[in-house]
């Protein structure tokens, strides 16, 4: 199969299948959003929202959070991966926001990534998500499954990352993240992929391989 014809069927399929696939973070607003990405660092989405809500009540704006300390932060992150560092970005952020964006969430990825925590994947998931831009962010779900489906051979995030923004139609970018993340968190798992109930194994490269392998070893 052709790559352009791996895209064009992977497209048709997920529109077709989940047209409103959005992030299983909650939010309610850019800023909260960008705080839930934050701490969704190495950590699950599940864990992100049960941390939140308390986190929010408490903070609902940059400049509540901009007013105190890390250590504060930490006592309602401290169940999350790296709470000690993450409390320090986000008192960074919320004063980043505050001072230097007119307590705006940026639209602008670089002007993004000059926030503590910041990095370019969540850079993506803003833009991708609130402003709904042509931004792929590159996470170890999007990197497993773009790579096993065929979409790319990308050795490194930003490579793959090129390789879905310059082959998916534009207009498609922003949600076909989360086609990829819904993907691999409940069908093309890490270390046993789910091929037995997955739909697009007519399309995908690794369940060719396997299959091929399997005939190779049954006519020896």
């Amino acid at each position: 199969m052709l790559k352009k014809e791996r895209y064009q069927a992977f497209v048709t399929h997920f529109a077709a299948k989940q047209p409103d696939a959005e992030t299983e973070l909650h939010y309610n607003n850019p800023f909260q959003l960008l705080v839930a990405v934050i701490l969704s660092a190495q950590c699950t989405d599940k864990r992100i929202n049960q941390v939140t809500p308390a986190l929010f009540q408490r903070f609902p704006t940059p400049k509540s959070l901009a007013e105190v300390t890390p250590d504060i932060v930490f006592d309602y992150i401290r169940s999350v991966s790296y709470p000690n560092n993450k409390a320090k970005h986000l008192v960074g952020m919320a004063n980043m926001l505050l001072h230097d964006f007119n307590n705006e969430v940026p639209s602008d990825i670089n002007e993004l990534q000059k926030m503590p925590g910041v990095g370019r994947k969540t850079a993506n998931v803003i833009a991708s998500v609130i402003y709904n831009a042509p931004a792929m962010a590159v996470d170890t779900h999007v990197y497993r499954v773009a790579r096993r489906i065929g979409l790319t051979n990308g050795k490194t995030p930003l490579a793959v990352e090129k390789d879905l923004v310059k082959n998916l139609p534009e207009h498609t970018i922003h949600i076909a993240h989360h086609w990829l993340i819904l993907h691999g968190r409940y069908v093309c798992v890490a270390r046993s992929p789910k091929c037995s109930i997955c739909e697009i194994t007519s399309i995908c490269r690794y369940f060719e391989r396997m299959t091929k392998a399997t005939k190779d070893i049954s006519h020896e």
